[in-house]
């Protein structure tokens, strides 16, 4: 089944489940979610926060917004694979998904160098630095690597 982007967008509003790893729908959904700016800024709370988390309700205080319209920015997070919520007594806690931060890098990444591994080097570089890209499994990265006589493998 074939989803259009009206589709996608759609279902992450009224929180349906988004489809699976490796579909342009995803990455749509996980962009979507990321391109707000109160669910951006929530998300960026939430990484700073790893690996605690943070509960809905400081979520809410430390944004000053209403609990249900932070839950609702939290619930499309979760929805596009960015959040975690689990719950501790009377409280959700909510943590960045990393691994589907480290996705959607990677899904950006993947076909960035058009056979060109110069294009993408420093931003690959930085990212495995900080710990953000995997060790080397996709396209982008596999290229990066160096043949014994210094090349770039193509």
């Amino acid at each position: 089944m074939k989803l259009d982007r009206k589709t996608v967008l759609s279902s992450v509003l009224h929180h349906e489940r988004v489809v699976s790893d490796a579909s342009p729908e995803r990455a749509t959904a996980a962009l979507h979610a990321l391109g707000q700016q109160a669910r951006l800024s929530i998300f960026q709370m939430l990484v700073s926060h790893e690996p605690c988390g943070l509960a809905a309700g400081a979520i809410a205080h430390k944004m000053r917004s209403p609990q249900n319209t932070v839950s609702a920015h939290l619930a499309i997070l979760a929805r596009a694979q960015l959040a975690i919520r689990s719950r501790k007594g009377r409280s959700i806690i909510y943590r960045a998904d990393m691994s589907g931060m480290h996705w959607v890098v990677e899904y950006l990444l993947e076909d960035c160098c058009r056979g060109d591994p110069t294009m993408c080097a420093t931003v690959i570089s930085k990212l495995r630095r900080v710990g953000c890209l995997s060790p080397p499994t996709n396209l982008a990265t596999r290229l990066l690597e160096k043949k014994p006589n210094g090349d770039f493998q193509i």
